[in-house]
């Protein structure tokens, strides 16, 4: 009897054990079939090559990026527009993990828990991307062969209307990373927008200033002395030149070394984490599901003169370019901004709508008070410091950075901001890599993207 009623025991434990698997498998297979069934070596859905076979990207205008055509993969007509937009559409063989045919290949395939890959709505689906082709081909060819990362979005809607990352290539006419072009061509499946942390040089100095207009009460009566050498912490934190008497505004204008380290190092490592992390730059973002590379601050080991280094965006500093561009938002709208989207609609073949999660609002990444004291700021410095005529006609604030990177190489060249205007809420981030001066630079790029693009909408 003891027997029968142990064996019972064992049966029943045995049974449970299934059930939980059986149930943990259905879990799982409602969380993940769509990435299964995503998988490359799905013949369902791939060829032996790695293209997959069914669903069409386009751009807002509509302009097809990228469709299939007798059961192959093909590109945009243009040779400039399929190197401008690969990074946001993908490549056939899916070596971008951030583009569309790869990132959204379960949406553009059209596969649904129901009826797999295969529908009586038709095969595959039409994904219109929140980017213009126009807007990143003006985007690529001012790079000019550059390397680095251009990035405008809608602060409001969270649309992106222009992303590109550079070297770029051909889609249709993949490189040969093998032997002397090696080099030349590092990193070139790298979307440097989502998927780069780069050392931020003088647009950090937003986020210092952020932190010290919350935190030091007199700071906006404050006079600074710039002689051109400021010793925080036994550091010399040097400026390029002498910039005499400052308020704070002038400061920033200046973009003055001494006094934003001199800020950080006097608000210290726990306020300076505080703010950087509350501004979004060292976690990843979720960009309709791609997730951003995560920037780095950490002083936790540092001395004052390396937290003041830290204050004016060097040290160990690192921040993605999507994630500033997304502060760049909130600093304009005030305090908070539109989560960047990717994906303006998804449709069957025969254009029934398919609903999908949308994106939302950030959390509060700067206080709004706060926001318009830093957003007037930045207007100035383009008053003061850049000059109203290379961006006639646009309501922008701004700051350039140029970035130490160590080594022999040039300085990382970058321009951020954003446009205070309502028929165009547009924040932007331009990067070039080893570029040189931030304003000179970048903002020249800048000027000319953004210029595209109120003139396009």
């Amino acid at each position: 009897m003891r027997k029968i009623e142990k064996r019972a025991v064992l049966c029943l434990l045995i049974a449970l054990a299934l059930v939980a698997g059986l149930c943990l498998f259905c879990v799982r297979y409602i969380l993940h079939a769509s990435e299964w069934a995503s998988y490359p070596f799905n013949r369902h859905m791939y060829s032996n090559s790695g293209q997959l076979l069914n669903g069409s990207v386009l751009d807002r205008d509509g302009d097809v990026l990228s469709d299939v055509v007798d059961g192959t993969r093909i590109y945009h007509d243009d040779a400039t527009v399929r190197r401008a937009t690969v990074h946001a559409v993908g490549d056939p063989a899916g070596n971008i993990g951030t583009g569309a045919l790869t990132a959204f290949a379960d949406r553009v395939s059209g596969y649904n828990l129901l009826t797999g890959g295969y529908s009586p709505l038709g095969t595959g689906r039409n994904m219109t991307l929140s980017i213009d082709a126009y807007l990143n081909v003006t985007a690529y060819n001012a790079m000019d062969g550059r390397q680095g990362a251009v990035g405008v979005y809608n602060y409001k809607t969270g649309d992106i209307l222009c992303m590109v990352s550079t070297p770029s290539f051909d889609p249709m006419n993949p490189p040969d990373l093998s032997g002397d072009n090696a080099e030349t061509l590092d990193g070139i499946y790298v979307n440097r927008f989502l998927s780069s942390a780069q050392v931020p040089g003088s647009i950090f100095k937003t986020v210092t200033l952020t932190a010290a207009l919350e935190t030091l009460p007199d700071l906006e009566s404050r006079t600074f002395q710039c002689t051109g050498e400021t010793t925080v912490g036994g550091s010399v934190i040097t400026c390029p030149k002498p910039h005499g008497t400052m308020d704070i505004q002038s400061a920033l204008a200046n973009s003055c070394n001494g006094v934003f380290a001199s800020l950080a190092a006097e608000m210290g490592g726990d306020v300076m984490t505080q703010y950087v992390q509350k501004a979004g730059l060292t976690s990843r973002m979720s960009v309709d599901g791609i997730q951003t590379a995560a920037g780095h601050y950490d002083v936790s080991q540092a001395d004052k003169g390396q937290i003041g280094w830290s204050g004016v965006g060097q040290y160990t500093d690192t921040v993605n370019p999507c994630n500033m561009m997304t502060f760049m938002g909130a600093i304009a709208n005030g305090g908070k901004a539109a989560v960047p989207r990717l994906i303006l609609d998804l449709t069957t073949t025969n254009g029934f709508p398919v609903t999908w999660e949308r994106t939302d609002q950030t959390g509060t990444l700067i206080e709004a008070s706060t926001a318009s004291k830093v957003k007037d700021m930045m207007k100035n410095n383009v008053t003061q410091t850049y000059g109203t005529d290379r961006f006639r006609g646009l309501n922008i604030g701004a700051k350039s950075g140029t970035a130490e990177v160590g080594g022999d190489k040039r300085p990382n060249a970058w321009f951020a901001g954003f446009l205070d205007d309502p028929e165009h809420p547009y924040a932007f981030i331009v990067l070039v890599e080893n570029g040189g001066g931030g304003a000179s630079v970048a903002g020249e790029i800048a000027a000319t993207v953004l210029q595209a693009c109120v003139d396009k909408f």
